[in-house]
């Protein structure tokens, strides 16, 4: 079980922290030194590389979350936290595959024609986006974390 919890929780510390990473350090760096074409290439590869971890971080989750669930005798026997955990995940996960399939591939088309204008306008549909996510990641941790220190209590 140990195993899983680590597992469960390194894919959660690359996603969520790639977010804090991105959202908090590199886009107000990318904004501050670099043009709106070389920052929207920039974005783009930060995309298509970060986005990989993404998928695997997702998977891993939700195998390592599912399979724990079961460890403990399946959705009835959890407590509440975990629920609260996976509805926020899954929330978490549909945002994310909003952002990829239909933010970022426009990104990707409209970076690749050089239409600077509107891959912006997508870019800053991906930015808040991205913001709602890392909220409710970092609300998730706490969830977490709070949920475990209860439920020794």
């Amino acid at each position: 079980m140990a195993l899983f919890k680590l597992i469960h929780l390194l894919a959660a510390l690359i996603w969520v922290g790639g977010m804090f990473f991105a959202y908090m350090a590199l886009r107000p760096a990318a904004v501050e030194v670099l043009d709106a074409p070389q920052r929207l290439r920039l974005w783009d590869a930060v995309f298509r590389r970060f986005f990989n971890w993404v998928w695997g971080a997702v998977g891993v989750l939700l195998v390592s979350g599912f399979y724990m669930i079961f460890l403990y005798g399946g959705f009835f026997s959890v407590p509440r936290y975990v629920h609260v955990m996976l509805a926020m995940g899954l929330v978490m996960m549909a945002i994310y595959g909003y952002v990829f399939f239909a933010c970022y591939a426009q990104l990707n088309l409209l970076v690749a024609k050089q239409q600077w204008k509107e891959a912006g306008d997508i870019l800053g549909k991906i930015r808040k986006l991205i913001a709602v996510n890392l909220t409710l990641g970092l609300l998730t941790v706490c969830v977490a974390v709070i949920g475990t220190a209860w439920a020794v209590l």
